[in-house]
């Protein structure tokens, strides 16, 4: 029996509940919030107390990424936004109203499209971020108090505080860019902060990793799966050193993950077989990607490529993760019609006299309304390898079951002649009626559109990735409306960190170094049973990108992971894959919406997705999709920066209030010292 962290608070404590943001002058920003007849100093005094913060940040890991608040209905989660800032996604509920959506070069200010529910989740990042620094920052600042603790463990406590901080910063520095540093709990109020420039910023959280490499223990030696390893350390090392254009020692710490820690990627099948709903109506072969993916496999000992996971299956701490309702089509509910005007999916319930097996959508693929919805690069060119669609790799392959074309679904409605048909987009031919008068009438032309809105209801998706079961809707014969993991008894385990991308991240080591990447993208490609592999030193920066699009889809920040490695090339000089070499000086202060210039993160998202291609009309409504070179890093929230009255946070390049001579500071310890300095 696995025995995963349960993410619950010692009797009697509430300890970190309060959100950490520069939104209130009060004496609780970044303190702990002890019950009112607890005291810090007596709380975190004890290792249970230290033990119940670290549980919040290890939870917290889970939150940050896939949280609901009370308002949303469950159509969105804050990892979806991180993918509608990159290539491969694009806000799909057109039905929406108001709202930043996709217009996010002429909408996204300091003082609004920070925070609009389902679209964008910005505003939830800054926050949660800083909640997560907290909860590190209590267990540095009391540690050393607990004194029953060998030194050993101690460092134990110090490297893991570290992992949640550095975690935090990194992921908050390429998305927000030069913001506070905050390095301990507050004894007083503080409202004079400067911001850290970024660069200072990774330097010190690369420096603490260095240390939690050395104190925290293998995961073999960890009590609880969903602790933070020494693996996980690593994998982390990896990307500061990256992030620090330490290429060398970011390709050294990569060669022992994958050579001395007892890892390996997957590449048979293993562990618990599940079908994937409903057999009758989507068959799954079996094969290693579906298996890897499964939430019941994603941590057990015969999974040897996990570094460190995010339990999700105790009724303790469960968090809903709806991923078929939010990343899948809208494919049902009359949007999809028949050439003879026919509702294209019905929904039945298995206790509805109309039920087929055969055709049982909703529990195969689940509800899709597509909040977020894939690109067409990321359904298609994403996969072209040597020229070729690579159909038979199994992240893309709808042979095995694994990827879902919308030509795969058939029509399930008997009062079409279509019916038993494969949905069509288009209709084949001329369909005849009669009109009012009993006159014959084309009806509906060869040709004619059969989608009412194509950005929301027709897109191919990676089904392996998104498919969860809905264990609760399951255990009822009229349910049909299949949404993906919520609920008592469901299981949404996730990765935070697995061996393939450690592979990617040293092919991204060796390519900034000028040494070739080749071998470390085909060991990935050939575990996916790819038909394309790269020529040797053919791999380009793009096509390391790609491969990480293939590959971590819902894993990886991918927003993140882009502007880290448009700093990665800036710092290296490598050119990316159209030849463009980008500045230390400017690729991160350039704004506009051309096809010139800009980050790479710029560059992707105008060469491979809809963003900048003019208004598009869609279900009779235009729609804006837009990207500003200066979104690269999102605006400061403007109620931090009122917030903070003794002092001036600076703004990001291009957004109102950006001033060029706001100071900062030049250096992390400057920002520490500072720290104790209160007006």
């Amino acid at each position: 029996m696995n025995n995963y962290i349960k993410n619950k608070l010692s009797k009697g404590v509430l300890l970190l509940t309060g959100i950490a943001v520069f939104s209130a002058c009060t004496d609780n920003f970044l303190k702990p919030d002890p019950l009112s007849f607890y005291e810090p100093e007596t709380t975190f005094a004890t290792e249970s107390g230290l033990e119940a913060v670290l549980a919040m940040a290890d939870r917290h890991l889970r939150t940050w990424a896939f949280h609901y608040s009370s308002g949303d209905c469950n159509i969105s989660i804050p990892l979806g936004t991180e993918y509608l800032f990159s290539e491969l996604s694009l806000y799909g509920k057109t039905d929406g109203t108001g709202g930043v959506y996709g217009n996010f070069a002429n909408q996204l200010q300091p003082t609004s499209g920070l925070n609009n529910g389902d679209d964008n989740r910005i505003m939830y990042f800054w926050n949660e971020g800083f909640t997560g620094i907290k909860h590190a920052n209590t267990i540095l600042s009391f540690i050393d108090k607990v004194t029953a603790l060998s030194e050993e463990t101690k460092n134990a406590y110090k490297g893991r505080a570290y992992f949640h901080r550095a975690y935090r910063y990194l992921n908050l520095v390429m998305q927000f860019g030069d913001i506070p540093l905050v390095t301990k709990t507050l004894e007083v109020p503080k409202r004079n902060y400067r911001s850290t420039k970024k660069e200072e910023i990774l330097d010190m959280i690369t420096q603490d990793m260095e240390k939690a490499v050395e104190w925290v223990p293998v995961q073999n030696d960890t009590r609880y799966i969903g602790m933070v390893n020494k693996e996980a350390c690593r994998q982390l090392l990896i990307k500061c050193y990256l992030a620090t254009g330490q290429f060398e020692k970011a390709e050294k710490q990569a060669d022992i993950l994958i050579d001395q820690s007892g890892l390996s990627l997957m590449t048979e099948s293993f562990g618990n077989a599940n079908d994937g709903g409903e057999t009758q109506t989507w068959k799954i072969t079996r094969n290693v990607i579906w298996d890897l993916h499964r939430p019941e496999n994603k941590m057990i000992a015969a999974n040897k490529e996990v570094i460190m996971g995010m339990p999700n299956c105790t009724d303790e701490s469960f968090v809903n993760f709806l991923s078929m309702r939010i990343f899948g089509p809208f494919w049902s509910d009359g949007n999809l019609k028949t050439p003879d005007s026919k509702t294209a999916g019905e929904r039945y319930a298995r206790n509805n006299g109309k039920y087929e097996a055969t055709t049982d959508f909703t529990r195969a693929f689940g509800r899709g309304i597509a909040t977020v919805r894939a690109t067409h690069f990321a359904q298609h060119g994403l996969w072209v390898v040597n020229g070729v669609e690579d159909k038979e790799d199994l992240r893309h392959n709808s042979k095995v079951g694994n990827w879902v074309n919308m030509e795969d679904l058939t029509y399930n409605n008997k009062d079409s002649k279509y019916y038993g048909q494969n949905f069509m987009l288009y209709s084949p031919e001329d369909v005849w009626g009669v009109d009012k008068d009993g006159k014959p009438v084309i009806t509906t032309p060869k040709g004619a559109l059969l989608c009412n809105d194509t950005i929301r209801d027709w897109f191919d998706f990676p089904h392996y990735k998104i498919y969860l079961e809905d264990v609760r809707n399951e255990a009822n014969m009229g349910a049909n409306d299949f949404q993906g993991a919520a609920g008592s008894g469901a299981n949404a385990n996730w990765y935070l960190y697995r061996l393939a991308e450690t592979y990617l991240l040293r092919a991204e080591a060796k390519y900034y170094q000028g040494k070739d990447a080749t071998s470390d993208v085909n060991e990935v490609r050939k575990r996916a049973k790819c038909s394309q592999l790269y020529a040797a030193g053919t791999v380009t920066i793009g096509d390391i990108m790609n491969e990480r699009a293939r590959e971590l889809y819902l894993e990886e920040w991918r927003n993140v992971e882009l502007t880290r490695v448009s700093l990665c090339l800036a710092l290296s000089g490598k050119p990316d894959e159209w030849g463009n070499t980008y500045s230390k000086d400017n690729w991160d202060k350039q704004q506009g919406t051309d096809n010139v210039g800009g980050s790479y993160w710029y560059q992707r998202i105008i060469h491979y997705s809809l963003y900048n291609k003019g208004d598009i009309v869609s279900n009779g409504k235009t729609l804006n999709y837009y990207m500003d070179k200066r979104n690269l890093f999102w605006p400061v929230p403007n109620s931090a920066i009122t917030a903070n009255n003794k002092g001036q946070l600076a703004q990001n390049y291009g957004y109102d209030g950006y001033d060029a001579s706001v100071p900062m500071w030049e250096t992390w310890e400057e920002a520490v010292a500072d720290e104790d300095k209160s007006e």
